[in-house]
């Protein structure tokens, strides 16, 4: 090992996302993480304030699923799923289905929660294309994000990710998130795109638009979006991505709804941050589309890693824990803490909005930033001075913790995000 630090090293050779390296500082070196805790190469430790990007939530390290991780290694470490099945996806394929949404019928194996995203899309345009109804726009919600490939990254609405794209993207009708002041506006702009183009696919992040900055919308509003959408038999796809595993409340913001999904994506949560893995599942109906004496007809789409056993097994283990006690208890008491300081925090001077669903927090700030710029990196930074990792959106601070963090491990991030308000 040569005598520079981890910092130093990475300049060398890596590319890291979501970075302009002309004007960003050095990478922090990560060399250990428990629980909701991480410590760098010096020794200072850092709460894990957003669950790695709402992915850890039974915590880093977690043993128990470690522990089914290395036993399953030792059994079966990888088979290509094309031609062969195995236990792990099986036995996981049926305990999904005992907690999705009672219309899922069919689980299909991805590799991330883009590709989850991509994989429906295209299970939406070759639906209709085997039914001989070529159908060419997807409908989306705007500032919608629903990962950085290309069919993901058509239904997402956010400039800064998708700019130099644009002219490359799939056909895209925008409209507004439902809320009761505008439900009536946003049916009618629906309501005219349904009648004047060929509508495939209904796209959403359902109740909360996390990476436009845990904004909420209306389960209420959602529920007749889907329902018209579903009259003109367009299927409509949930990208659970981020809401899954009980971070509203519920196993799956879908489970708000009355009008369920078509498709439903399913990632991060769903290993808890151990494997890369995701799934997207279908309706009976979606799947029965793909039977045909005509090969062609069939699904042709495939990754390499697709179901792999060590990714099926980390799923199996967090599925134990997502509903156990222990962590339903904490899931509760983090969502009546987050409660208590939205109380607490929202007449303050320098927010703008203060609000919470399960274990989700977001407080806009009263003030305007770029979502990446300077003002938001002294609030980065300011954050982990003082030992907690959170990563604002633009104006917007969201706390989205591992289900194990301490009581007093989430006392602290309030104090320092009521330390950040009263020094704005």
């Amino acid at each position: 090992m040569n005598g520079e630090n981890l910092s130093e090293r990475d300049k060398k050779y890596l590319w890291h996302p979501l970075t302009q390296h002309q004007t960003a500082v050095a990478r922090i070196g990560i060399v250990k993480a428990e629980g909701a805790l991480f410590w760098d190469e010096r020794g200072n430790s850092y709460i894990d304030g957003i669950a790695s990007w709402y992915t850890a939530m039974y915590g880093h390290g977690n043993k128990h699923i470690t522990k089914a991780i290395s036993e399953q290694m030792s059994q079966l470490d990888f088979v290509m799923f094309s031609g062969f099945t195995h236990e792990p996806a099986v036995k996981l394929s049926e305990k999904l289905m005992a907690i999705l949404p009672s219309n899922q019928a069919k689980i299909f194996f991805n590799d991330n929660g883009s590709t989850a995203v991509e994989a429906a899309i295209k299970m939406a345009l070759q639906y209709h294309h085997n039914r001989n109804d070529i159908r060419d726009t997807l409908i989306a919600f705007e500032d919608g994000f629903h990962g950085d490939t290309f069919g993901a990254m058509s239904a997402s609405g956010l400039s800064s990710y998708n700019g130099p794209f644009e002219d490359f993207l799939l056909k895209v009708k925008r409209i507004p998130v439902p809320q009761k002041e505008n439900m009536e506006e946003v049916m009618a702009q629906l309501e005219t795109i349904l009648a004047n183009e060929k509508c495939a696919a209904f796209v959403f992040e359902p109740l909360v638009q996390g990476a436009a900055g845990m904004k909420f919308h209306s389960a209420e509003g959602l529920d007749r979006l889907i329902e018209k959408c579903q009259e003109h038999d367009v299927l409509c796809i949930a990208d659970e991505v981020m809401t899954g595993f009980g971070k509203t409340g519920k196993n799956f913001a879908s489970d708000n709804l009355h009008n369920k999904p078509d498709i439903l994506c399913l990632s991060k949560a769903l290993t808890a941050g151990m494997f890369p893995l995701s799934i997207t599942s279908c309706t009976q109906k979606v799947f029965d589309a793909f039977l045909s004496d005509e090969v062609a007809k069939g699904f042709f789409h495939a990754h390499t890693y697709s179901a792999h056993p060590l990714g099926c097994a980390a799923a199996l283990a967090g599925l134990q824990l997502l509903n156990s006690s222990e962590i339903l208890e904490r899931r509760n008491y983090i969502a009546s803490a987050h409660k208590t300081f939205v109380a607490k925090v929202e007449n303050h001077p320098n927010v703008r909005n203060a609000r919470s669903i399960g274990v989700i927090l977001a407080i806009d700030l009263n003030l305007e930033t770029e979502r990446y710029g300077n003002l938001r990196d002294r609030l980065y930074n300011f954050f982990m001075a003082r030992g907690v990792l959170l990563r604002p959106l633009g104006n917007a601070i969201y706390v989205l913790p591992p289900y194990v963090i301490t009581n007093d491990q989430l006392q602290r991030i309030y104090e320092v995000i009521y330390e950040l308000l009263d020094s704005l």
